[in-house]
Protein backbone atom coordinates (compact mmCIF):
# COMPACT_ATOMS: atom_id res chain seq x y z
CA UNK A 1 0.00 0.00 0.00
CA UNK A 2 1.26 3.65 -1.01
CA UNK A 3 2.67 5.71 2.19
CA UNK A 4 0.28 8.12 3.15
CA UNK A 5 1.79 12.18 3.46
CA UNK A 6 2.28 13.45 6.14
CA UNK A 7 -0.42 15.95 5.62
CA UNK A 8 -3.11 13.34 5.41
CA UNK A 9 -2.87 12.98 9.11
CA UNK A 10 -4.04 16.27 10.52
CA UNK A 11 -7.73 16.90 11.00
CA UNK A 12 -8.58 12.72 11.62
CA UNK A 13 -12.47 13.33 12.15
CA UNK A 14 -12.50 14.79 8.34
CA UNK A 15 -11.62 11.43 6.47
CA UNK A 16 -7.83 12.41 5.55
CA UNK A 17 -6.54 10.16 8.19
CA UNK A 18 -3.93 7.24 6.63
CA UNK A 19 -4.95 3.93 7.89
CA UNK A 20 -3.39 2.05 10.66
CA UNK A 21 -1.70 -0.82 10.78
CA UNK A 22 -5.26 -2.22 12.60
CA UNK A 23 -7.29 -1.17 9.69
CA UNK A 24 -4.49 -2.64 7.48
CA UNK A 25 -5.05 -5.97 9.44
CA UNK A 26 -8.65 -5.95 9.17
CA UNK A 27 -8.77 -4.96 5.47
CA UNK A 28 -6.43 -7.88 4.81
CA UNK A 29 -8.66 -10.00 6.81
CA UNK A 30 -11.69 -8.57 4.75
CA UNK A 31 -10.03 -9.47 1.69
CA UNK A 32 -9.02 -12.89 2.49
CA UNK A 33 -12.61 -13.53 3.18
CA UNK A 34 -14.34 -11.92 0.62
CA UNK A 35 -11.99 -12.82 -2.02
CA UNK A 36 -12.07 -16.41 -0.49
CA UNK A 37 -15.45 -16.51 -0.56
CA UNK A 38 -15.69 -15.90 -4.67
CA UNK A 39 -13.63 -18.12 -6.14
CA UNK A 40 -15.10 -21.34 -3.68
CA UNK A 41 -18.55 -20.13 -4.35
CA UNK A 42 -17.19 -19.89 -8.41
CA UNK A 43 -15.55 -23.25 -7.60
CA UNK A 44 -18.27 -25.24 -5.67
CA UNK A 45 -20.72 -23.85 -8.71
CA UNK A 46 -18.01 -25.20 -11.64
CA UNK A 47 -18.46 -28.66 -9.40
CA UNK A 48 -22.23 -28.61 -9.92
CA UNK A 49 -21.94 -27.74 -13.86
CA UNK A 50 -19.63 -30.16 -14.21
CA UNK A 51 -21.82 -32.70 -12.86
CA UNK A 52 -25.18 -31.75 -13.98
CA UNK A 53 -24.63 -29.46 -17.39
CA UNK A 54 -26.61 -26.67 -15.40
CA UNK A 55 -25.41 -23.03 -15.20
CA UNK A 56 -24.95 -21.33 -11.93
CA UNK A 57 -27.76 -18.90 -12.69
CA UNK A 58 -29.80 -21.73 -13.51
CA UNK A 59 -28.63 -23.26 -10.28
CA UNK A 60 -29.85 -20.58 -8.29
CA UNK A 61 -33.08 -19.96 -9.54
CA UNK A 62 -33.70 -24.14 -9.49
CA UNK A 63 -32.49 -23.78 -5.85
CA UNK A 64 -34.47 -21.21 -5.06
CA UNK A 65 -38.05 -22.76 -6.13
CA UNK A 66 -36.94 -26.06 -4.49
CA UNK A 67 -36.49 -24.51 -0.98
CA UNK A 68 -39.76 -22.08 -2.17
CA UNK A 69 -43.66 -22.96 -0.68
CA UNK A 70 -45.10 -25.35 -3.11
CA UNK A 71 -41.70 -25.04 -4.94
CA UNK A 72 -43.03 -21.74 -6.76
CA UNK A 73 -42.44 -18.21 -6.54
CA UNK A 74 -43.33 -14.97 -8.29
CA UNK A 75 -40.68 -13.51 -11.24
CA UNK A 76 -39.96 -10.51 -9.17
CA UNK A 77 -39.75 -12.00 -6.03
CA UNK A 78 -36.91 -14.68 -7.51
CA UNK A 79 -35.07 -11.46 -9.36
CA UNK A 80 -35.03 -9.43 -5.96
CA UNK A 81 -33.96 -12.53 -3.83
CA UNK A 82 -31.28 -13.44 -6.50
CA UNK A 83 -29.85 -9.88 -7.49
CA UNK A 84 -30.81 -10.06 -11.27
CA UNK A 85 -32.42 -8.02 -13.59
CA UNK A 86 -36.00 -8.64 -14.47
CA UNK A 87 -34.34 -9.42 -17.88
CA UNK A 88 -31.91 -11.21 -16.64
CA UNK A 89 -34.72 -13.12 -14.70
CA UNK A 90 -36.55 -13.47 -17.77
CA UNK A 91 -34.01 -15.08 -19.64
CA UNK A 92 -32.63 -17.47 -17.24
CA UNK A 93 -36.58 -18.43 -16.69
CA UNK A 94 -37.18 -18.59 -20.77
CA UNK A 95 -34.10 -21.12 -21.15
CA UNK A 96 -35.33 -23.62 -17.95
CA UNK A 97 -38.70 -23.07 -19.31
CA UNK A 98 -37.36 -24.21 -22.57
CA UNK A 99 -35.77 -27.36 -21.06
CA UNK A 100 -38.65 -28.23 -19.05
CA UNK A 101 -37.23 -27.72 -16.25
CA UNK A 102 -40.02 -24.68 -15.06
CA UNK A 103 -43.43 -23.43 -15.99
CA UNK A 104 -44.95 -20.39 -14.96
CA UNK A 105 -48.16 -18.69 -14.88
CA UNK A 106 -50.39 -16.39 -13.01
CA UNK A 107 -50.60 -16.00 -9.59
CA UNK A 108 -53.95 -17.70 -7.96
CA UNK A 109 -53.30 -14.31 -5.55
CA UNK A 110 -52.86 -11.69 -7.85
CA UNK A 111 -53.60 -12.78 -12.03
CA UNK A 112 -51.02 -9.61 -12.62
CA UNK A 113 -48.04 -11.71 -10.22
CA UNK A 114 -46.61 -14.36 -12.84
CA UNK A 115 -45.31 -17.34 -10.50
CA UNK A 116 -42.13 -19.45 -11.75
CA UNK A 117 -42.64 -23.12 -10.57
CA UNK A 118 -40.79 -26.48 -11.08
CA UNK A 119 -42.09 -29.03 -13.09
CA UNK A 120 -41.41 -32.80 -12.27
CA UNK A 121 -38.05 -32.98 -14.57
CA UNK A 122 -37.09 -29.36 -12.66
CA UNK A 123 -37.77 -30.87 -9.30
CA UNK A 124 -35.77 -33.79 -10.39
CA UNK A 125 -32.97 -31.31 -11.73
CA UNK A 126 -32.79 -28.90 -8.90
CA UNK A 127 -32.39 -32.00 -6.16
CA UNK A 128 -29.64 -33.73 -8.29
CA UNK A 129 -27.72 -30.16 -8.63
CA UNK A 130 -28.38 -29.84 -5.13
CA UNK A 131 -26.96 -33.07 -3.72
CA UNK A 132 -24.09 -32.17 -5.48
CA UNK A 133 -23.91 -29.02 -3.84
CA UNK A 134 -24.05 -30.46 -0.55
CA UNK A 135 -21.53 -33.63 -1.77
CA UNK A 136 -19.13 -30.43 -2.84
CA UNK A 137 -19.31 -28.76 0.31
CA UNK A 138 -18.64 -31.55 2.36
CA UNK A 139 -15.89 -32.32 0.64
CA UNK A 140 -14.32 -28.33 0.20
CA UNK A 141 -15.68 -26.23 3.44
CA UNK A 142 -16.65 -29.08 6.09
CA UNK A 143 -14.50 -31.59 5.45
CA UNK A 144 -11.25 -29.06 5.96
CA UNK A 145 -12.99 -26.62 8.14
CA UNK A 146 -14.80 -29.16 10.63
CA UNK A 147 -18.71 -29.15 11.50
CA UNK A 148 -18.33 -26.98 14.29
CA UNK A 149 -16.16 -24.05 12.66
CA UNK A 150 -18.60 -24.33 9.67
CA UNK A 151 -21.69 -24.03 12.01
CA UNK A 152 -19.81 -20.99 14.13
CA UNK A 153 -18.94 -19.10 10.30
CA UNK A 154 -22.69 -19.53 8.93
CA UNK A 155 -23.96 -18.34 12.39
CA UNK A 156 -21.89 -15.71 12.06
CA UNK A 157 -22.27 -14.11 8.69
CA UNK A 158 -26.15 -14.68 9.11
CA UNK A 159 -25.78 -12.38 11.99
CA UNK A 160 -24.46 -9.89 10.20
CA UNK A 161 -26.37 -10.04 6.60
CA UNK A 162 -28.21 -7.01 5.91
CA UNK A 163 -30.63 -8.53 3.79
CA UNK A 164 -31.36 -12.25 4.83
CA UNK A 165 -33.78 -14.20 2.01
CA UNK A 166 -37.37 -13.42 2.99
CA UNK A 167 -40.18 -15.91 1.59
CA UNK A 168 -43.39 -14.71 0.91
CA UNK A 169 -46.37 -17.20 -0.26
CA UNK A 170 -50.14 -16.18 -0.82
CA UNK A 171 -52.55 -15.39 2.61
Amino acid sequence: MAECPETAHVGEGDGSRCPTSEDHALLEQWDVLQSGMRRLTDQLLDDVETKTGLAPSSFQVLWFLLTAPENAAPMNQLAATLGFTTAGTTKVADRLAEAGLLERHPSPCDRRVILARLTEPGLTAAVTAALTLADALRKRVVGPLGAQSFGSLVTGVGAVDPAPRPRDSCG
